[in-house]
Order: structure tokens, then C-alpha cells, then sequence
């Protein structure tokens, strides 16, 4: 089939080349020309693991091309996706939904013949009426139908997700854009991924409700932490205690110093927004922005007090920045509450991350940056792990004690076991487990 998608950052990008390696003809549109020459040219605009490779044999294979031109490359597609950005919109916290629409008027003024516009843009309940009111409006003479096809990817496995997908959740009730999805998704059912098809709005719903799920289980097992820190247990094996029960289950059950990312963050806050101008509160929901907002200044206070209280002065090496580990992400990573800490209280910061730095730079002008874990460390009064990247599990501890002004590590990540960092002759501060 042809497939146009509109937009070719996180979601885009990887669905587009994901529809095109089904043997799909795709076309990604974007209007950043400098990002679409890029991508011709095999450069991606983000990181993430098996996506240049992947861009790269589709688009040998005509089957992946990317352009600047919205109108040529709808004309004739036989689906058209919206896969643009909705952050929060200042102020309120509300999905900014200006991208969406005024991606569905020019799709509106394009189209010439029978066209499924579907939303994979992660937005609120309801935005898919406004998108059928707008090619209403503006496509009267035109047949088309409006699907919400919200996307499940998480950053750093997008790919995997996206082949081999838990569910596809498709929200139509018109017949032949069933057809039409059907089709478009007919090779994941080699692979038996179960395609539930709902009413638009309950598609639009299933999203948010699913990410504020998960952020929940985040944010629940960090206060147990901080439970168990208060009286000497060990979240770890508490997490396997109840995450081996099969109605709780062990996934997004390692505590941590907050989610962050593209996605939690602001459609937690959507949610929120949704809820209060529907007037059916989510208390819950509440409590999780709340204390995951507090959590991440909290993981500041806990290097500073792992340092004995002051830093003024003193070296602070940061190992990662993203918000996780194989993606160059920064938006809402914990790492800049915790980095921000630390400048106030007056420590000098040096920080390394195995992609995310050049993000960084713009985002922390005021601290140094490494060109390896070791050179971060060197001089450092602590060191922090922020992300759980590899390159930082099998550090040479011995090694790092050895370049380091004074042998401490907080790390927020629980990457290593307590004596084996102590046998390394380390003041270890980790998260949810007995402190020596």
C-alpha cells in the first residue's frame, strides 16, 4: 500500500521505516528541509539502535523516501498517518494539538481521492472529531475516514516494538478503514500480535491511560524505596516479591530517581488536563506527577547529602544523561533536576553520556563534559550514576576509586551489589537498600 507519514521525528521515522521493511511504499514528509537532505543522505536525526540500517535498506530499496512536499506525497496514498509532536502546552499542561491540526488541513487540502487519515500522534480524547471536522470542512466532495492508531514504542527498543508489537489498538468505526489498517498491519500476523479494534475515542484514551499506568508502577515502587531505606530493607527483593505475582508482574519495577522521557511526563499531564475539563478527576494520577516531580529534586539532596552535606566547591562527575539508556533523549531526564542541584549548591559538574551530550550541551551550559566515564570521575569528590547505561555496569572500580579525590558513589540506578563496590573501598549510597 502507500503510505504517507507526516512528520518524520521519533514516531515517524521509526513507523515509516518500520511500514516500508513490510514491503509498504512509504513516504516521510517533514518541513525541517535540513533534517529531510539529512536523511537522504542516511543521517538520522535521533538515536536509536538499528534505525540508521533499517532507513538505509529501504531506502535503497525504493521502498523509504523522505520530502519536504506535504501535497505531492498524499495525492496518492492510500493512508496517511500524523506522527507530529504534541508537547505540553505552557501554561496548563494541555496536549499543544496546533501541529495536528494544521497538519490535517493541508492532508485536507491535498487529497483527491478515497484516503484513511490516521492520528498516530499520541493525543487527547476527542482530537480525532476535530480532525474529521477539519477535512469536513475543507474535503467535503472527498471520501475519507479518521482512525486513532496511538503508537506503544519505547525509546531504545522502538524497532522490536514495532515488529513485534504486544497489540495494535486501531479505533474506527468505519468499515472500510478497518479494511485498510487490516491490510497495512496483515504481516505482524505471522506473528499473531493481536489487533484490537475500539471506538476512536477509547483509542485515543487507551494511550494515556496505559503510559499513566505505567508511570504509577514507577512511581509506587520509588516511595517503597524510600520505605525501605527508612527501615533497612531491600527494595530489589521486594520488587521480585511482588513482581513474580502475575496480576502485578516485574515490569517498570526497578526504583530509580523518576521517569522522564518524551512520553510520561506530558501525557500524564494531558491525562490531568483531559480529566479536569471532563470533570471525572484521576487522584491518582495527581499523586504520581506530584511526587515524581518532587523525586527528582530529591535525588539532588541525596548526592549532596552523600557528600557529606556540601559540595560547595567540590567535583561532582555525572555518569548519564538521558532519561534511559540507547537513546539520545533528554527531554524531562532526571539528570537535570539532579545537575541543577548540584550548581546550586556549587559544585563544579563533569558529566559523560555515551550518546546524549551534544542534546546536553544546550540544555547544561554550566558543566564540563567527559569523553569517558573515567575522565568525568578524575578529581571527583562523587560520582553519580544516573543512567543505567552499559558502558557503566563493568566499570574498573579499583580504578575509578583510584582517580577519584574521595571514594563515593550514590547510584541511583542499583547497577551494582553494595559489597563489591565496598570491597572497592567505596562509600556506596544506592536507592532502596541498607546503607553501611
Amino acid at each position: 500500500m502507500n503510505i504517507t507519514m507526516i512528520g518524520a521525528g521519533y514516531v515517524g521515522l521509526v513507523s515509516g521505516a518500520c511500514f516500508a521493511d513490510f514491503g509498504h511504499t512509504v513516504i516521510c514528509v517533514d518541513l525541517d528541509a535540513r533534517k529531510v537532505d539529512a536523511l537522504r543522505n542516511g543521517v538520522m536525526p535521533i538515536y536509536e539502535p538499528g534505525l540508521e540500517a533499517l532507513v538505509r535498506t529501504n531506502a535503497a530499496a525504493n521502498r523509504l523516501s523522505f520530502s519536504t512536499d506535504l501535497a505531492t506525497s498524499v495525492a496518492d496514498a492510500d493512508a496517511v498517518f500524523i506522527a507530529v509532536g504534541t508537547p505540553s502546552r505552557r501554561g496548563d499542561g494541555h496536549a499543544d494539538l496546533s501541529y495536528v491540526y494544521q497538519a490535517t488541513r493541508d492532508i485536507a487540502a491535498a487529497i483527491t481521492k478515497p484516503t484513511v487519515v490516521v492520528t498516530k500522534s499520541t493525543v487527547p480524547v476527542g482530537t480525532g472529531d476535530e480532525v474529521e471536522r477539519i477535512l469536513n470542512d475543507v474535503a467535503p466532495t472527498v471520501e475519507w475516514a479518521v482512525v486513532s492508531n496511538p503508537e506503544f514504542l519505547r525509546e531504545g527498543a522502538a524497532i522490536s516494538d514495532f515488529k513485534r508489537p504486544d497489540r495494535i489498538v486501531i479505533g474506527t468505526e468505519n468499515e472500510r478503514a478497518r479494511d485498510v489498517m487490516r491490510e497495512i498491519y496483515r504481516p505482524l500476523f505471522l506473528n499473531e500480535a493481536p489487533i484490537l479494534f475500539t471506538g476512536r475515542r477509547t483509542a485515543e484514551l487507551t494511550k494515556y491511560a496505559a503510559n499513566a499506568f505505567l508511570a504509577t508502577k514507577i512511581t509506587f515502587i520509588n516511595e517503597i524505596a524510600d520505605l525501605c531505606e527508612a527501615v533497612g530493607a531491600d527494595v530489589q527483593d521486594v520488587s521480585r516479591g511482588i513482581g513474580l505475582d502475575n496480576r502485578i508482574g516485574s515490569k517498570f519495577l526497578h526504583a530509580g530517581p523518576g521517569y522522564g522521557g518524551s512520553c510520561f511526563p506530558k501525557d500524564t499531564l494531558a491525562l490531568l488536563k483531559t480529566a479536569e475539563d471532563f470533570d471525572a478527576p484521576v487522584r491518582i494520577v495527581e499523586a504520581v506527577v506530584s511526587v515524581n516531580d518532587s523525586r527528582k529534586r530529591a535525588m539532588g539532596r541525596k548526592v549532596i547529602a552523600a557528600a557529606g552535606g556540601d559540595v560547595r566547591g567540590r567535583k561532582v562527575g555525572i555518569l548519564g544523561l538521558t532519561f534511559k539508556p540507547n537513546t539520545d533523549d533528554m527531554r524531562d531526564a532526571p539528570s537535570l533536576a539532579i545537575v541543577q542541584a548540584l550548581l546550586d549548591g556549587g559544585a563544579i559538574v563533569t558529566a559523560f553520556d555515551p550518546e546524549g551530550m551534544d542534546i546536553a550541551r544546550s540544555m547544561m551550559p554550566d558543566i564540563a563534559y567527559a569523553t569517558d566515564p573515567y575522565e568525568a570521575a578524575a578529581g571527583a569528590d562523587v560520582v553519580v550514576i544516573v543512567t543505567e547505561w552499559d558502558a557503566f555496569r563493568a566499570l574498573d572500580l579499583r580504578r575509578l576509586g583510584d582517580i577519584m579525590q574521595t571514594r563515593c558513589i550514590v547510584d541511583l540506578r542499583n547497577i551494582y551489589k553494595p559489597e563489591v563496590a565496598r570491597q572497592a573501598g567505596f562509600d556506596y549510597h544506592s536507592i532502596g537498600r541498607p546503607n553501611s
